[in-house]
């Protein structure tokens, strides 16, 4: 049925047509500097235009376009109306840096349950400024709150099984690659579209801009609700190490690490599963080969730019360790960090830990022969440089 809607549908996938969208959306025309409609015009010539691609596909790609170009509106409005926000420091944050499908989602959510710490909910990174005029319901629920939870009841509607994999409920914690969302960069793209061509360019294009970028977005996100450390999580950081430590120089650094093939064959089951309500073809034999030289070129530049990140700020967390000793590790990152909890914040941990628990519960198998006709051992051998660098561990035979 979403399909078929989908296909009934006459969007206009332009750029000028998304911009006018967020003006009438927000009530604001200035959107500052104006180059970021060049990258936006990559995304639409790459995705939009590929006939491969579904109505649903494409219209879920236009609301998100709409929604960054008016977070960015709003944005600068306030930056305009507070230029004190400027002036904000972010100090010494603990971030995550690991690859996709390592428990870095699980160790943020965690981790953020102590509420000392500026973490960002899902619903809050959608929409990181309340529109005006826009008031929290008779319930006290707040708008941008509700229309998170709606999107995410949808979703789990026509892929049902995807909250097994990545959920991603209002309150679950996301990362900040989402505040360079308005800035159109970073490479959340490639997990939403198939799009090598936007890969290409983005690799090719020094990213301290839109990592300045998203260190401003986190001071107007501190601004409208205060905390002194804000605790962070991307993989893309594996391969910006370098803009990251200059944007972050005091940052403690939590880099996790799995097998490889494990993380492979768990993104790309999780991207074929989705890619069923965005394309008419689904190929595994593509996500298969698209992931495996992409985490390829994550952990070569991570290998290469590890050297640029204090020993005495980097922590690295093994897979196998944090799922057989979940709270020794969680009490290991604190305490390298220099973060004591107290007891309301050891409690909060601990409720977090029982709430997320998947022990009885359905699980979804990945097996790279079975469903994608490789075998470990050849994808394995890619990545022989990273494994031998920081002694990881294989788990897929």
């Amino acid at each position: 049925m979403a399909r078929d809607y989908g296909e009934s549908l006459s969007l206009d996938m332009s750029s000028a047509g998304i911009l006018q969208e967020a003006i009438e959306r927000t009530g604001l025309d200035d959107f500052g500097p104006m180059d970021f409609v060049g990258r936006l015009d990559m995304w639409l010539d790459e995705v939009a235009h590929d006939p491969d691609r579904l109505g649903i596909g494409h219209l879920s790609l236009r609301n998100s376009c709409v929604r960054y170009a008016a977070n960015r509106l709003l944005t600068h409005d306030l930056l305009r109306r507070h230029p004190e926000i400027h002036d904000i420091k972010i100090e010494r944050p603990i971030i995550i840096v690991g690859l996709p499908r390592t428990g870095t989602t699980h160790l943020l959510n965690v981790l953020s349950a102590d509420d000392r710490l500026r973490s960002m909910p899902l619903w809050e990174s959608y929409e990181p400024i309340p529109m005006a005029g826009e008031d929290a319901d008779a319930q006290g629920v707040d708008p941008r709150y509700a229309r998170c939870a709606k999107e995410w009841e949808q979703m789990q509607m026509v892929t049902p099984h995807i909250a097994l994999m990545h959920p991603m409920d209002p309150d679950h914690v996301h990362e900040e690659i989402e505040l360079m969302l308005p800035d159109f960069s970073s490479y959340n793209l490639e997990w939403v579209a198939r799009c090598p061509q936007w890969r290409d360019y983005y690799l090719s294009q020094d990213q301290q801009p839109h990592y300045d970028y998203m260190h401003t977005m986190l001071k107007v996100m501190t601004f409208l609700r205060p905390r002194d450390r804000w605790i962070l999580k991307s993989p893309q950081h594996f391969e910006q190490i370098g803009p990251l430590m200059k944007t972050f120089p005091d940052a403690t650094v939590v880099m996790t690490h799995r097998d490889p093939v494990s993380v492979i064959q768990s993104a790309a089951t999780m991207m074929t599963y989705a890619a069923r309500m965005a394309y008419r073809t689904i190929d595994p034999g593509w996500y298969i080969d698209y992931w495996t030289d992409r985490i390829e070129k994550l952990l070569t530049a991570a290998v290469r730019d590890v050297h640029l990140i204090p020993q005495d700020q980097r922590i690295d967390v093994r897979f196998e360790e944090f799922m057989a000793d979940d709270r020794a590790t969680i009490q290991r990152v604190f305490d390298f960090a220099g973060h004591s909890l107290n007891e309301r914040a050891s409690q909060s941990i601990e409720d977090s830990l029982r709430t997320r628990s998947r022990d009885g519960q359905s699980t979804v198998v990945y097996d790279v022969r079975a469903d994608f006709d490789r075998q470990p051992s050849e994808i394995r051998e890619r990545f022989s440089g990273y494994i031998n660098k920081f002694n990881v561990s294989t788990e897929v035979r």
